[in-house]
């Protein structure tokens, strides 16, 4: 609370009123923090919040800092990961003559691994940062062995999502922990410089990924990284560890039993993660966005018994999950208060619809580049990366304009025009004739646009929260983004599968007709056409039109982005009282 401003009797008029303009300002200060507030501020803390305000308190800077680079290591090695496996992503689909199901592959695991952020929140706030840092490894080293053993598209789109949930999940646990170790005005400079090895694998992932494939092929590259990302996890998981039982020696940090036998356990870890809403708000949304990528693999299209069946289920899906979760979950899998607060539903939706926009068109750019620019795997890699690039350099800068401003609203603001210029230009660009340095400045807007929204959404949703709710907060953001993207694919999807393969049949010659499916399935395939060749003509003509179709449909959602920051609440973060972190923190 404020502290009262208590005057005696000798003090001069000109002293009282410089008191009373003080308080005045006090006042103003504590209002504006507690408009930031969604909800009363937590006064009791779970036992995985109490734990690592435990380690922070009992923690030296010194390993404050190697915590900090061992972290760094492993988003090192993750964001080389990521570009790797998406410039080899489109040759593995090839190599099973599923070229179009790319953005399948994409929905599924995009889905459950953005839906799947809500119950690791719980589980790291409830069990610990470093128990859902090793589950998530777990998931993210089981996948990735399937994907190097996989022997059909169905199984490597199995073994994705596992390596897909895992990946966002590890790297969701790392923001946690990056928030735990810093106050709110520094915390998006620190979130922005972990995100910079992006700037290393947006040049190095591509070429790797070409030196697997033409010397190895794309299994031992998975294998490689298996043993690389599990070296750099370990000493995270060990440092935590010691420190926490630093924490116990010292009294800082008690161990509580629960009382509970297994069983007991099983059922009420079954309803505190929320199993049954999980489950529903994933085949909603898998049921209802996958179709739109299948259906012209189904014998009869859309009116194939299981396309129906699935559009049904998925529909069904949706007010089953809303009737759960309204009347039936005993915990909430959606914290429906958090919606409540304008700043969280715009920052949400902001995230989304910035998925959506550029997933719309970005699914399918990589084949472009290389079918129709005839780029290699390691440079159409550097052009498709060059919109991540750009949000790797800059948002450590927006962090620090942020810690200097303590302003984000008006700040988020900046990135509409910039991100509605670089969506926009894509159209009259996206030509075969167009130049691939245009083609990269287009990228570079986008990726400036997102990286303001980005930074600037993440901080006005923390900013709502105290440290007990910011990774439930960091879920529900991530869900969104998760969603907008699902839906961007599926978009992308359903056009390339119903559009390319008949402009492709349209365009090809009479002689080479009965090639189009062959063709259309497999992106080597396509590249193996001879310039001024009938048939390479047919296929640039066919990725030229439904690749511009895309980035029309992703541009249409541009302008919702000014409506989603118009409700945001102006806070300067380097006014507010409240702290989210406690002990030997940055």
């Amino acid at each position: 609370m404020m502290e009262k401003i208590i005057v005696s009797d000798q003090v001069t008029p000109a002293e009282r009123s410089h008191d009373a303009e003080k308080a005045v300002s006090r006042q103003a200060v504590y209002e504006n923090d507690q408009a930031s507030i969604s909800d009363k501020d937590s006064v009791e803390f779970q036992g995985g919040v109490r734990r690592v305000r435990a380690i922070t308190s009992s923690w030296s800077t010194k390993t404050l800092i190697l915590v900090f680079v061992l972290l760094y290591l492993v988003s090192f090695v993750d964001a080389l990961l990521v570009s790797v496996q998406g410039s080899l992503n489109p040759y593995i689909t090839s190599e099973f003559g599923k070229h179009g199901l790319l953005t399948v592959v994409s929905v599924v695991s995009t889905i459950l691994g953005g839906s799947s952020k809500l119950t690791l929140a719980k589980i790291i706030d409830i069990w610990g940062r470093v128990e859902g840092f090793l589950f998530m490894l777990l998931i993210m080293v089981i996948g990735l062995i399937m994907k190097a053993t996989c022997t059909s598209i169905e199984m490597y789109t199995a073994a994705h999502t596992l390596y897909w949930v895992g990946h966002i999940g590890l790297g969701y646990v790392v923001e946690i922990m990056l928030a735990d170790m810093t106050t709110l005005k520094n915390r998006m400079i620190m979130l922005g410089i972990n995100g910079t090895p992006g700037i290393c694998s947006t040049f190095a992932g591509p070429k790797i990924a070409a030196l697997f494939y033409a010397n190895l092929n794309f299994r031992w590259a998975f294998g490689a990284f298996v043993i690389m990302l599990v070296g750099v996890c370990i000493p995270v998981c060990v440092v935590m560890l010691l420190m926490q039982r630093r924490a116990e020696k010292s009294g800082r940090l008690t161990k509580e039993k629960s009382g509970r036998s297994w069983w007991q356990s099983i059922v009420h870890y079954f309803i505190e993660f929320d199993v049954v809403g999980i489950i529903l708000i994933t085949a909603a949304f898998s049921l209802i966005l996958i179709p739109f990528s299948i259906a012209a693999y189904g014998p009869k299209g859309w009116a194939t018994d299981y396309i129906i069946a699935m559009e049904v289920l998925g529909v069904l899906c949706v007010p089953g999950f809303y009737i759960w979760e309204r009347y039936f979950s005993p915990v909430q899998f959606l914290p429906w208060k958090y919606l409540k607060e304008p700043t969280m539903i715009g920052s949400c939706m902001l995230y989304g619809v910035m998925f959506l926009s550029v997933f719309a068109w970005n699914s399918y750019f990589s084949s472009y580049l290389q079918v129709v620019h005839r780029l290699d795997i390691t440079t159409a890699g550097y052009v498709l990366n060059s919109f991540s690039l750009t949000s790797f350099i800059f948002s450590p800068i927006f962090g620090v304009l942020i810690r200097i401003t303590g302003e984000y609203k008006w700040t988020v603001m900046a990135g509409i025009p910039i991100f509605l210029l670089g969506t926009a230009l894509l159209i009259p660009f996206r030509q075969p004739s167009t130049h691939v340095g245009i083609l990269t400045m287009t990228q570079i807007l986008v990726g400036l646009g997102t990286c303001l929204f980005t930074v600037c959404g993440q901080l006005a949703i923390m900013a709502m929260v105290s440290h007990q709710e910011v990774a439930v907060v960091l879920a529900i953001y991530g869900l969104f983004g998760s969603i907008g993207a699902a839906v961007g694919s599926a978009i992308a999807g359903a056009m390339w599968n119903n559009i390319t393969e008949k402009q492709i049949y349209a365009r090809l010659p009479e002689a080479s007709k009965h090639l189009a499916a062959s063709i259309f399935g497999s992106m080597v395939t396509q590249m193996s056409y001879a310039d001024g060749s009938a048939e390479r003509t047919a296929i640039v003509g066919a990725y030229a039109d439904v690749q511009r179709k895309m980035v029309i449909v992703g541009v249409c959602f541009v302008p919702v982005c000014i409506l989603c920051t118009w409700f945001w609440r102006a806070v300067n973060v380097k006014k507010l009282m409240k702290e989210q972190t406690t002990g030997n923190v940055w």
